[in-house]
């Protein structure tokens, strides 16, 4: 995901919220930010003075429906000094955690048993976004113009660049379905249209080569088809518990002004999806910020990184499945673009937020091998 780029001081190249708009929306909440960090500012760095427990930016809303939260664990950060982080995804055969600094060009990895940061895992990235592996531990990367495979001979393949004759705008996320290995992923194309993120694709266009959409990848034929297309800017992506619903954030907002910041679901009927609907909306005591990426646990609640508005809002929600009702949050003190389950019990969130990397137990696990 990017932020809103504009080609003008007055109108976006759809004819959107101009520059200055948007310059002074962001210095209005980046104040009323600074405000409330100034009095209740958290410190998460290495010499910081331990958590108390409970950890207070663990929030049930709702408790009923919210059993998530672990008393005596707190939010932990591992990392920082990213750009844009993003993509994290868990390898459980090697107990390690993958994920993306997109505008550094490079992956980094995170080793379980003794917390090691690997900084270059893998540079140049081809500008990497988000990331997944398969059922055979095979690591999934959608680059800045591709979609690729890493191989256990180290190798890497190309599985999709083009979809229905024409270019991918730029992939961005996936999840592999385990019965037919399938790899679901979107293609929003941040990557070409923005150069901090990517590289200009020169089109003239916010659709760099074609529709925004979500495709379907069949590994056994290298068939690509579109399975939806409703989302202004298709961004994460995860299955249900149950694996009979598909869920999709929408961030076209970041350049479309008519889209809202929602997250889609869809009826799984084999290779097809069917019953578009907006699940959940993200607005919150009025506000409203974009649903990045996430995931699903045991229990089918879906588990959001959120950001964009500021304190009290900005880190991970938390939704259930049935109503889409908001039913809890993790506050972090950056945007969280993205967000996976790892730990040897899949107990343990990762959450990838703006230049660092966050974890924190919880009390279920997450739905999928990854």
């Amino acid at each position: 995901m990017t932020r809103i780029l504009t080609v003008s001081d007055d109108t976006t190249a759809s004819g959107g919220l101009g520059r200055r708009t948007l310059l002074k929306g962001a210095a209005t909440v980046a104040a009323s930010a600074l405000l409330a960090s100034r009095a209740d500012a958290r410190d998460f760095g290495a010499n910081a003075e331990p958590q108390r427990y409970p950890d207070p930016d663990i929030v049930a809303i709702d408790p009923k429906r919210f059993k998530a939260k672990v008393g005596n664990t707190a939010i932990k950060r591992l990392y920082t000094g990213c750009l844009w982080a993003e993509g994290p995804a868990w390898n459980a055969q090697g107990q390690y955690l993958v994920w993306s600094d997109i505008p550094a060009n490079r992956q980094l990895r995170y080793l379980n048993d003794d917390g090691h940061i690997s900084e270059q895992f893998h540079k140049p990235s081809n500008e990497a976004n988000g990331n997944s592996f398969d059922t055979e531990g095979r690591q999934l990367t959608a680059e800045r113009t591709r979609l690729v495979r890493y191989e256990h001979d180290g190798s890497v393949t190309t599985l999709a660049e083009q979809a229905g004759g024409k270019p991918l705008n730029g992939p961005n996320d996936m999840v592999v379905h385990p019965n037919d290995k399938a790899i679901w992923f979107t293609d929003p194309g941040y990557g070409a249209i923005s150069i901090y993120e990517g590289k200009l694709a020169n089109t003239g266009s916010l659709q760099p080569h074609q529709k925004e959409a979500v495709y379907r990848l069949d590994t056994q034929t290298g068939q690509v088809a579109k399975v939806a297309d409703e989302p202004f800017k298709p961004n994460g992506i995860a299955f249900s518990h149950d694996y009979k619903k598909l869920y999709v954030c929408d961030t076209g907002i970041t350049h479309y002004p008519q889209a809202e910041n929602v997250v889609w679901s869809y009826d799984i009927d084999g290779a097809k999806l069917s019953n578009p609907k907006k699940l959940i909306d993200m607005k919150l005591d009025g506000k409203s910020g974009f649903p990045d990426g996430l995931r699903v646990d045991t229990e089918g609640n879906i588990w959001v990184g959120a950001g964009w508005v500021g304190p009290g809002y900005d880190g991970v929600q938390v939704f259930a499945p049935n109503d889409g009702a908001r039913i809890g949050q993790i506050l972090l003190p950056e945007t969280c673009a993205n967000v996976c389950f790892g730990g040897k019990k899949r107990n343990r969130l990762f959450m990838t937020a703006s230049q660092s990397l966050y974890a924190v137990y919880v009390e279920t696990q997450g739905a999928h091998f990854c």
